[in-house]
């Protein structure tokens, strides 16, 4: 069952013309841009990081008020390992720092955390309060709120590869029962919805390596706005357009809509 919609987002939406069914259940977020925000100012680019804290906390409400089923956030990709030490150094005592400081936010808002990626070769700490914090909201029952942490699409399709074939060899697993459902089902997000909305910030056209099987369907919204700038109201935004398309799912609109 979808999450209930909170009044507010009620009449957000109304403002815009839209109603509960016509949102996105399940939106991801490739948040782009920190790094162009902070050195458009004249800063290091961990201040963009910084900032864009703000930008999960306005994401992660809003989710909670149009009633959101889930949010998944790129937060860092198997690639980012690339960049400086220093700047690597921060994002992870930033990601610490929010799962500490939010975590009463979170159990306030009804919020349940997950997280999807390779937790080897991220720091203990980190680990600590990631566990501590979806151990505590694991019971809530409104908005999912999935943390892409370590994580590569390829990665993760490669790993679950690996795992079906160690289970036909197994005997687990008869070649022949492999279909899309069940590789699926070795995935690491096999107990969640497809994503119905993938949303870029700062313009750029790819998708980066982010839930390549299960954004297959997914509606693309890309926006100028650079991360650390994106508020409640681009959510909207992005809820807007979805709302105005027709999903096919590859097959032919019905008699007399529109697409």
């Amino acid at each position: 069952m979808p999450n209930a919609i909170t009044e507010e987002g009620r009449t957000r939406l109304a403002e815009v013309g839209l109603t509960a069914d016509q949102i996105p259940r399940h939106v991801a977020i490739i948040m782009d841009g920190n790094g162009r925000w902070a050195q458009s100012r004249g800063m290091p680019r961990i201040m963009g990081h910084r900032r864009g804290i703000q930008s999960v906390r306005a994401v992660v409400e809003e989710g909670c008020r149009l009633g959101l089923d889930q949010l998944t956030l790129y937060c860092l990709s198997v690639e980012n390992w690339k960049r400086p030490p220093r700047e690597l150094k921060f994002l992870m005592r930033l990601l610490r720092h929010f799962l500490v400081v939010e975590r009463d936010e979170l159990l306030e808002q009804n919020v349940r955390l997950t997280m999807i990626g390779r937790r080897a070769g991220l720091p203990d700490d980190v680990l600590r309060e990631l566990d501590r914090t979806m151990e505590l909201t694991a019971t809530k029952t409104g908005m999912t709120l999935c943390l892409a942490v370590n994580y590569g699409g390829r990665t993760e399709i490669a790993d679950a590869a690996r795992r079906l074939a160690e289970d036909v060899r197994a005997g687990r697993l008869e070649p022949d029962r492999v279909d899309e459902p069940m590789f699926a089902s070795y995935l690491s997000t096999a107990e969640m919805p497809e994503p119905d909305l993938l949303v870029r910030t700062a313009g750029e056209l790819r998708v980066s390596n982010f839930l390549l099987w299960e954004i297959s369907y997914a509606e693309l919204w890309v926006t100028d706005v650079l991360w650390p700038d994106f508020r409640a109201d681009d959510l909207l935004a992005a809820c807007q357009s979805y709302a105005a398309r027709q999903r096919k799912f590859g097959g032919l609109p019905s008699v007399g809509a529109k697409g």
